[in-house]
């Protein structure tokens, strides 16, 4: 099957183009390289890999990339709440405006596989189901919120709302809270923690990957529909992550009394729908964390202004 992911030099783009190509797909890329490009270098050696530099903002640009192609995973975006929040205009063009793009240059023979979010439901008192009210708190859970249900509206679309993201890939992100609280506790061996008790689902990079591969597989009795994508063994809170974290690094936690998190998320999650269709995550957070902890070791980050 000939795919296209959007955003494909991305944090989760260079995770799950390796898995495309492995199961045998034709894999391209449309990226505009913001964050750079070193990162697809490996994949330029695979007969099966093209690269498109575009964007997803450019309608022309769209409609080159997806020509030809059975199916896109629909990866390019600005991602998470501090990115958003720095650049408003930025998010809404990339997130709702590239996303109607697409849809715009979409056949409805061409299946689309929309990475959503599970920040749409923002903080949800019972444990969130597909039918749970969207409530989003953020402008990036709202950008993804109208992004999704446009493409249900109008494609052949698959919605993936995913739990937060943790885990090595070769686009790195350390905002990422499973990521975020590791690399800190390696590289400073202090955390400070607001809201401690505020509940979050995770998943890693690899395993979101696997749900793209599990839709291009079942596309005919998933499409138009919307799944949780996670594992009900991995909701967690924040204090539960410092606790998995603190036994593999000799770290202190402080848990702040005063102060909060400006991400307000704070949600259980169901993921009854996608396992029924034999989906379950492969890698543990525990497992994850040991391999962040491995790979922090070749990380070099220097500050002119320390004098340590």
């Amino acid at each position: 099957m000939k795919v296209l992911v959007t955003g494909g030099a991305g944090y989760v783009g260079t995770s799950l183009i390796p898995q495309l190509l492995d199961a045998g797909h034709h894999v391209r890329v449309l990226d505009n390289l913001m964050a750079g490009g070193d990162q697809l270098l490996p994949f330029f050696s695979r007969p099966h890999f093209e690269f498109i530099k575009g964007d997803i903002r450019n309608p022309d640009d769209v409609k080159a990339a997806v020509r030809g192609q059975d199916a896109v995973a629909h990866l390019a975006a600005i991602v998470g709440y501090p990115a958003c929040r720095k650049d408003p205009v930025l998010a809404e063009q990339v997130n709702v405006t590239g996303t109607r793009n697409l849809a715009q240059a979409l056949s409805r023979q061409q299946l689309v596989i929309f990475g959503s979010t599970g920040s749409n439901y923002g903080a949800v008192e019972d444990i969130c189901t597909e039918e749970t009210p969207l409530n989003p708190l953020s402008l990036y859970g709202q950008t993804k919120t109208i992004a999704e249900a446009h493409l249900l509206e109008h494609c052949s679309a698959v919605a993936f709302r995913f739990a937060t993201a943790f885990g090595l890939s070769p686009r790195l992100r350390l905002d990422l809270l499973v990521n975020d609280f590791t690399y800190k506790a390696v590289t400073q061996q202090y955390l400070v923690v607001y809201e401690a008790h505020f509940m979050r689902t995770f998943i890693h990079v690899r395993d979101m990957g696997r749900a793209f591969l599990l839709a291009l597989d079942n596309a005919d009795q998933m499409l138009r529909q919307v799944y949780n994508v996670g594992s009900d063994v991995m909701n967690y809170s924040k204090r539960d992550v410092c606790d998995l974290v603190q036994k593999q690094v000799d770290c202190y936690v402080h848990y702040a009394e005063i102060g909060e998190d400006a991400d307000k998320r704070n949600y259980v999650v169901s993921y009854d729908k996608i396992g029924r269709l034999g989906y379950q995550t492969a890698v543990t957070l525990e497992e994850g964390i040991s391999e962040l902890v491995k790979g922090f070791q070749v990380l070099d980050f220097k500050t002119p202004y320390s004098n340590v």
